[in-house]
């Protein structure tokens, strides 16, 4: 009983989420929820709307997540000098990210230029539902033309985002997102309709909002850093140069290269799960849309507390405090389950509530409330494996973390969903259940390594 009171009546320790985590819990639930939004609004259209923009954005989510990573390596570094008391080498690490962004913009447009057509045709499979696979396709490259104008926006925004959080400054980006998804939902609303004397645009529409509250949001937050200099030090001179030292760069490559690509092969292993729910229809991949709409939304909590693991322990590390570190990460896990088993309960009760909304049919609907129900079930066991993730990472245990993530997904997740979907009869709610099921032993496998200890490694010496 003393070791749980002494868990809730930690100021310093709630003082601490309450800074860092509180700020990226609104703006990613900001964010998600005007995600849910839109999709609802797209889903007004027809099923072929919801189909086609959900298959582009599964393709961009592979995207979102190697530029993530690629940020991610350097953000090891930014939290570590940053806990150190280091100003110059914060900066050299944003300077850093601003060249792996214009990197990872370049490669992410010549791709959907190339293969955009190939990607989308990969989740193209007839159903019994009435969606018609052409028009899903019309409506996915419509959606994607537009949205490759909004890659570079998007990517810069990560260096500035990730480089405030990790210096203690995670209310910038909050607003910034907040504002740039206000600026979404309003032209969403007038553009897929055709409010306000405009002609409705459908979801060219919905593309062209998302696209300009991306730029909306960039150009905050080069504004809010810039005018803060005081509280954001790394930003004075950062652009005079992009000049980073070799040593640095040596490291950042050394851990960036394998977090880049386990990014890359992870997402890339969760867009290839859903495409073999795919193969049992368009209906399958209509209920996926909506199912992970609405899951995203109540995934916020846990995600959020995940990236928090990486400031907090990050810090802690770089200031050499090594025991506090360890000690913070359990309390930090355990904090996540608890908050996630929370939002799970809701997530699985409203369950029924959610398909209503959108203009589809009763098989999909009665699907859509059936994977709902399975993702509440897999959350808490997908929250203990996101901590894990951090923690590894935070402490650079990049060999570690590739196979606990991606090999992973690749060695044990794939295999059982291309079995069940390419050589079996299964339906899709076996596949789904069991597709999905393999997340927790996941989970088992984090437990294991984490209670050795030996991820807290301090990577910034005096």
């Amino acid at each position: 009983m003393g070791k749980i009171r002494d868990f809730f009546t930690d100021k310093a320790f709630f003082r601490k989420i309450f800074v860092i985590a509180l700020p990226m819990v609104i703006q990613n639930g900001i964010t998600n929820l005007v995600g849910v939004l839109d999709n609802i609004m797209v889903g007004r259209l027809s099923s072929e709307a919801t189909s086609g923009v959900a298959i582009i954005n599964q393709f961009m989510f592979v995207f979102y997540l190697i530029t993530f990573g690629a940020v991610s390596a350097a953000g090891i570094f930014t939290a570590q000098y940053h806990g150190k008391g280091d100003v110059i080498n914060v900066r050299a690490t944003f300077r850093a990210k601003l060249i792996i962004c214009a990197a990872a913009s370049v490669f992410g447009i010549l791709m959907f230029v190339f293969f955009g057509d190939f990607f989308i045709n990969l989740f193209l499979t007839e159903t019994d539902a009435g969606i018609d696979p052409a028009l899903t396709f019309d409506l996915g490259k419509q959606y994607l033309a537009v949205m490759l104008f909004g890659i570079v926006p998007y990517s810069m925004t990560q260096a500035f985002a990730s480089t405030l959080r990790e210096t203690d400054r995670a209310v910038p980006p909050m607003a910034a997102s907040a504002a740039a998804v206000g600026i979404n939902l309003v032209l969403n609303y007038v553009l897929i309709f055709g409010k306000l004397g405009l002609p409705a645009l459908g979801v060219p529409g919905a593309a062209i909002a998302t696209v300009v509250s991306r730029y909306a949001e960039f150009v905050i937050l080069i504004i809010w850093t810039n005018a803060t200099k005081n509280k954001s030090p790394f930003i004075k001179g950062a652009i005079r140069s992009l000049r980073v030292p070799g040593e640095l760069i040596k490291k950042i490559v050394v851990l960036g290269f394998p977090i880049m690509g386990n990014e890359f092969f992870w997402s890339l292993a969760v867009t290839m799960r859903n495409q073999c729910y795919s193969t049992r229809g368009l209906d399958a991949v209509t209920a996926i849309s909506i199912s992970s709409t609405f899951t995203n939304l109540f995934n916020v909590v846990y995600i959020s507390l995940g990236t928090a693991v990486a400031v907090i322990i990050g810090n802690l590390l770089g200031a050499g405090e090594t025991e506090e570190a360890k000690r913070t990460d359990k309390k930090l896990i355990i904090f996540s389950i608890m908050c996630t088993v929370s939002v799970a309960l809701i997530l699985a009760a409203l369950s029924p509530v959610f398909p209503k909304m959108y203009n589809t049919t009763e098989g999909v609907s009665r699907l859509t409330t059936y994977m709902l129900i399975v993702y509440a079930i897999c959350m808490p066991f997908d929250a203990y494996a996101n901590c894990a993730y951090f923690t590894l990472r935070s402490g650079g245990k990049v060999f570690v973390t590739v196979l606990f993530d991606s090999v992973f997904s690749w060695a044990v997740v794939m295999p059982v969903c291309i079995i069940l979907s390419r050589f079996t009869g299964v339906g899709i709610h076996i596949l789904f259940a069991v597709g999905q099921g393999t997340d927790l032993l996941k989970a088992m496998l984090g437990f294991f390594i984490l209670r050795k200890g030996t991820w807290a490694v301090r990577l910034v010496k005096e």
